[in-house]
């Protein structure tokens, strides 16, 4: 008798709406898992605001460490108003730098796909949506000018400040290499997006890359610098297919990917590290306090989260699949949460639907 596979699986609830979606994406879980064959086993942990309330730290060492020996990590949502007047050490965001350092999650995966039923919801017009959109972005998550050397002086009118971009070998090729093998499982296309025509760490993405494309022959490698990349974005999306570059960058144009899709409340993500080790997966949404426990949140982006967790840390593929399928069929089918609904739109009877009745749709089409 073939022993049932079992993964553990930390979850971070977190603050706002973070819990309501976190459930949700469970139920899916839990559902894909019986459909096919394995079973999951949840730890909840806290980490932001929730923690901070519980203990005065936005990430206690025992959520480190629990994630740590998960197979993976799902985390909703940190952070609100309540927090905002803490000192910068102790604000629930902190706790995802801890998280992703502590982890060593250096890639970030943002994919900006195009439902075609919702196309109209495109802020972009319908002869350039209707050809459709399926971009993954790449994006160096632990360097850069995030983490580097900063500082301010002077005083009054003498006042100055900056920040330092700084990037090396080992941390460009570990992503690059990511990146080549996810555009191989794609349509063997990569863009690296930089501004090598002005900053040196730019320069040396461009080599590095290029250097290593030869491994990867059957992948048709091309450049753009960072501003006729945010321009060609809006013009074309469609031509594009797995998109590498740097953190700033990549915060940047994943938040125009995600917008050219109509609704950030689709947006999936998930960061990773080193092979073996726990990857953690979150819509790139924000915790929404206004909205919490209202049944008002759209949970569609932590459930496409939920299929990325099982492909790319557990290896369910077909049962990442089932669950991509049936958001598709769900909104094909006309079912709306409020952000879905396109400017002076209005649902069906019926077809506008909470948290919870989103939820459901999408178990009945699983």
């Amino acid at each position: 008798m073939t022993q049932e596979k079992v993964y553990k699986i930390a979850l971070i609830p977190g603050d706002g709406i973070g819990p309501d979606i976190v459930t949700a994406a469970c139920e899916v879980l839990d559902k894909a898992a019986g459909r096919f064959g394995f079973r999951l086993e949840y730890e909840e942990l806290l980490a932001g605001g929730a923690a901070l309330d519980a203990s005065g730290e936005p990430l206690p060492q025992y959520t480190v460490e629990a994630a740590k020996g998960a197979d993976a990590v799902m985390l909703g949502a940190v952070g609100g108003p309540k927090w905002d007047t803490l000192p910068t050490a102790l604000r629930p965001e902190k706790a995802l730098l801890g998280l992703r350092s502590s982890l060593g999650l250096f890639a970030n995966l943002r994919p900006a796909r195009m439902f075609p039923a919702l196309v109209a919801q495109s802020p972009l017009r319908p002869e350039i949506t209707a050809q459709g959109m399926d971009i993954m972005i790449v994006r160096e998550l632990t360097g850069g000018i995030y983490f580097g050397e900063q500082g301010r002086s002077g005083r009054g009118e003498e006042r100055k400040a900056y920040d330092t971009e700084a990037y090396s070998y080992p941390e460009i090729v570990r992503i690059a290499r990511i990146a080549f093998g996810l555009a191989q499982g794609r349509n063997k296309q990569l863009t690296l997006v930089d501004k090598a025509n002005i900053l040196t760490t730019s320069q040396l993405w461009r080599e590095v890359v290029k250097e290593i494309a030869p491994e990867y022959p059957d992948v048709q490698l091309d450049y753009l610098y960072v501003d006729n990349a945010a321009m060609q974005l809006v013009k074309r999306p469609y031509s594009f297919d797995v998109i590498l570059t740097s953190n700033m960058f990549g915060d940047i144009l994943s938040d125009e990917a995600a917008q050219i899709t109509g609704s950030i409340g689709l947006l999936p993500s998930a960061s990773l590290g080193l092979p073996g080790k726990p990857g953690m997966y979150e819509p790139i949404h924000g915790s929404a306090p206004d909205i919490a426990g209202q049944n008002k949140a759209n949970p569609l982006a932590t459930i496409l989260s939920a299929a990325m967790l099982l492909r790319l840390s557990l290896g369910e593929e077909d049962a990442a699949a089932a669950i991509e399928d049936a958001v598709t069929k769900v909104l094909a089918d006309g079912y709306r949460s409020p952000d879905l609904l396109a400017p002076g739109e209005t649902a069906q009877e019926g077809m506008l639907l909470g948290t919870l009745e989103m939820t459901s749709a999408v178990l009945a089409a699983l």
